[in-house]
């Protein structure tokens, strides 16, 4: 346990880092889209081309991760609609609550974070696992997020949002980068030594300066989400993502491999793992952009980030 500690802790710290930076001012509020930016347009896409270009192709295919990891979503995606769907708690609201209790921060912390504990061969199935929310749990969540409006504009809406959230990822790269990278793990091929070790440098620089901005938005969102709110409204949803995620693909992926499906040990073990992380932050744009209750996003990430240190921890401690 103190081994795994010591990996996981300076993740955690650098995403302190970004938070006490952000909430004393050191970082000034407005730099923290340009460094969202970086990461999201430069540093992040590298990072992913070069796991997926040195990870063999059949890992990023793999379509039992895939379908199991999907299965899982949905179910929580569902069960978290059920139990904070009502009168207050709108399907806007109730839907990217569901989102952020399905969708892990695979991306920005991850990917390095998992990799840092099991080597190399487990960059593939986490990044496939992050495929699946990219394009199809966050995909529906918005599209479920647009049933608020009604007399007979629903229908309508949820296409157009539908359509919204498809431009939204093919404008993401970070899909991109992925499929880049697998063509060239497919094809054997490799950059230009110049450009490679750009794109080298680049990805060098991903964990660290996307964990520190992990930090920085999440202050961000407290200090603009200031009203109050039960604990009610956003601890379950929490414990959702930590608890329930992670126990549900642990117990479907056990399930399969007991029905002799062709999944891998270490495979479900990434799996997991990925389920295990706290709530993506990039839940929290979605929400502002969508008119949901950012503060209760931002809560939902706030908490299972904090609380992730010590959940995240025991999940490696139990499964390696």
């Amino acid at each position: 346990m103190l081994h795994i500690l010591l990996v996981t802790f300076p993740f955690f710290a650098l995403v302190l880092a970004g938070y006490v930076a952000a909430r004393r001012r050191m970082l000034p509020l407005e730099a923290i889209p340009g460094l969202n930016g970086f990461v999201l347009f430069f540093a992040l896409p590298c990072m992913l081309y070069r796991f997926g270009s040195t990870t063999p192709i059949a890992q990023l295919l793999d379509a039992w991760v895939a379908g199991l990891y999907l299965l899982c979503g949905l179910v929580v995606v569902a069960v978290t609609i059920a139990f904070t769907l009502n009168a207050r708690t709108r399907w806007n609201d109730a839907a990217l609550g569901a989102l952020v209790a399905a969708f892990p921060n695979s991306g920005f912390m991850g990917v390095p974070l998992i990799v840092a504990l099991l080597g190399a061969s487990a960059a593939g199935t986490v990044i496939l696992t992050m495929v699946v929310d990219m394009v199809i749990t966050s995909s529906l969540c918005i599209a479920l997020s647009r049933l608020d409006d009604a007399q007979g504009n629903g229908r309508s809406a949820v296409f157009d949002a539908a359509r919204k959230a498809l431009k939204g990822v093919l404008t993401n790269p970070m899909p991109w980068a992925i499929i880049l990278g697998g063509v060239a793990s497919a094809w054997a091929f490799t950059l230009p030594k110049p450009l490679e070790q750009t794109v080298w440098l680049l990805a060098d620089s991903a964990s660290p300066v996307a964990l520190f901005t992990i930090g920085a938005v999440l202050a961000r969102a407290q200090m603009t989400a200031n009203h109050p709110m039960p604990l009610a409204d956003y601890v379950p949803v929490a414990m959702m993502k930590l608890f329930v995620h992670p126990l549900l693909v642990l117990a479907v992926g056990s399930l399969a491999i007991r029905a002799g499906a062709p999944l891998s040990p270490s495979a479900l073990t990434v799996m997991v793992l990925a389920a295990a992380l706290p709530s993506a932050s990039n839940v929290s744009l979605l929400a502002e952009r969508f008119g949901a209750d950012n503060g209760r996003i931002a809560r939902i990430i706030l908490v299972t980030t904090a609380v992730a240190f010590l959940t995240f921890s025991g999940a490696v401690t139990l499964l390696t």
